[in-house]
C-alpha cells in the first residue's frame, strides 16, 4: 500500500512539473496572426466598427497621396519665384530665401548671429533642464549665466556688440523668451493664488476670486491691449515700461490665472486624512503645504498644466497687436514680397510645423514626468 501511495505522489508531483510548460508556451499560430487578431478584435469587431474602418481608410486613400505628391514629390525645393510658378508641387524655395526674416524678423542683416547663438544657448539651457539628474543648486547658476549671456548678445552695447533696441527683435527669440518666462513667472503666481482662493481669510480668498475669475473672463488679446495702451496711462509723467515687459505681464497674469484653476483642482483631490496627517505632525501651514499637499496635487495635475503651458507658447502669436513680431508675424511679414507672394501657404506651414515641434515635445515630457512621478506609487 505505500508503495502505490510513493507511485501516486511522484505522478501527482510530475503533473505540477508538466503543466507550467503547457501553459507558458503559446501556440505558433497565434503568435503569427498576432496583429490579425489585433485588428479583428477593435477594428472590425461590429459592423459599426468595420465600417468606420473603411471610411477612414477610404479618406487616406483619396487625402494622403495628393498631399504627398504636392509636398514632396513635385515640390520645388530650390529655385527661382518663376520655376515655383512653373511646378504643380508646393515651393519651399521661399523658406531658403526668407528664412532670415522669417526667425529674426527686422534684426540687423549682419548682427543675425547674435539671435541665433541667443536661441542656441536657450534651447541648451531647456534641455538641460529637463533631466532629471541636472536638477541641482548649479543648474540655477547655468541660468543667470545663459539669461546674462543672452541679454548680452540680444541688446549689445557691450563686448564691441552694436546696440540693437528691443523694438528690431523678432521672430522666435520673441517667441521663445515671452513663452518660457511667462511659464516660469506664471507657474509660481499660480500655486499662491490657488492657495488664496481656498484660504480661511476672507480679503485674500476675495481678492485672488477676483484677480482669477477677472482673468479668465475676458480674451487675451484685452489683456494685452490694457497693458500696452491703457496702462502707460496710469504711470506718473515721464515713466515709461517697456512694450516687451509689458506685453510679458499681461501673458504672465492670464496664464497665471488659469494655472490657478488646475492647481486648485490637485489641492481639491487631495484626501482630507494627508491634512490630518500634517496637522498630527505638528507641521505649520507652509511646511504642510511644501512637504506634504502641493508634490502630491501638483503630480495629479500634470496633463493640465502642460495643456496650458501649451496653449502659453501658442498664444504668443497674439503680442503682435502690441507691435512685437514673433514668430507667427516675421512670417506674415516675409511673404510681403510680391515675388514670393503667391507662396504664403508655405510659409504658414513651415511655421505650424515649428509651432507643432515645441508643443509635441512639451506633450511628450509630460508623459515622462508623469510616468517618474508614478514610479514608485503602491498599485
Amino acid at each position: 500500500m505505500s508503495k502505490d501511495l510513493t507511485t501516486r505522489s511522484t505522478a501527482w508531483a510530475a503533473s505540477f512539473e508538466e503543466e507550467p510548460s503547457q501553459v507558458m508556451v503559446p501556440p505558433p499560430a497565434l503568435t503569427a496572426l498576432k496583429p490579425f487578431g489585433w485588428a479583428k478584435d477593435n477594428l472590425f469587431n461590429s459592423r459599426l466598427n468595420t465600417a468606420l474602418t473603411l471610411a477612414c481608410l477610404a479618406i487616406l486613400w483619396f487625402a494622403v497621396p495628393p498631399v504627398v505628391s504636392w509636398a514632396l514629390v513635385n515640390a520645388t525645393w530650390l529655385g527661382t519665384p518663376e520655376q515655383c510658378r512653373a511646378a504643380e508641387g508646393a515651393c519651399w524655395s521661399i523658406i531658403a530665401a526668407k528664412h532670415r526674416p522669417i526667425f529674426f524678423g527686422t534684426y540687423p542683416y549682419e548682427e543675425q548671429w547674435r539671435p541665433l547663438l541667443a536661441c542656441a544657448l536657450f534651447l541648451v539651457a531647456l534641455g538641460v533642464s529637463a533631466v532629471r539628474a541636472c536638477w541641482r543648486p548649479w543648474l540655477v547658476g547655468v541660468w543667470v549665466g545663459c539669461l546674462g549671456l543672452m541679454g548680452a548678445l540680444m541688446w549689445g552695447g557691450v563686448f564691441g556688440l552694436t546696440y540693437v533696441a528691443n523694438d528690431r527683435w523678432g521672430g522666435l527669440p520673441i517667441t521663445l523668451m515671452l513663452s518660457v518666462f511667462a511659464i516660469a513667472l506664471a507657474f509660481p503666481l499660480s500655486v499662491v493664488l490657488a492657495l488664496g482662493r481656498q484660504s480661511g481669510l476672507p480679503a485674500i480668498r476675495s481678492l485672488c476670486v477676483g484677480f482669477i475669475e477677472l482673468m479668465r473672463g475676458v480674451p487675451l488679446v484685452s489683456v494685452l491691449f490694457m497693458a500696452s495702451v491703457m496702462f502707460p496711462l496710469f504711470l506718473p509723467e515721464g515713466v515709461t515700461v517697456d512694450k516687451l515687459l509689458r506685453a510679458l505681464a499681461g501673458l504672465t497674469m492670464f496664464t497665471a490665472a488659469y494655472l490657478a484653476e488646475a492647481v486648485r483642482g490637485g489641492l481639491q483631490a487631495i484626501p482630507r486624512g494627508q491634512y490630518e496627517a500634517a496637522d498630527a505632525l505638528g507641521l505649520s501651514y507652509w511646511q504642510k503645504m511644501l512637504l506634504i499637499i502641493l508634490p502630491q496635487a501638483l503630480r495629479i495635475v500634470i496633463p493640465p498644466i502642460v495643456n496650458q503651458f501649451i496653449s502659453c507658447f501658442k498664444d504668443t502669436s497674439l503680442v503682435t497687436i502690441v507691435g512685437l513680431y514673433d514668430l507667427l508675424t516675421a512670417a506674415n511679414l516675409a511673404t510681403t514680397d510680391p515675388e514670393w507672394r503667391p507662396f504664403f501657404g508655405e510659409v504658414y506651414v513651415f511655421v505650424g510645423l515649428i509651432f507643432w515641434g515645441f508643443c509635441y515635445s512639451m506633450s511628450r515630457y509630460s508623459q515622462w514626468l508623469e510616468r517618474e512621478s508614478n514610479r514608485y506609487n503602491r498599485r
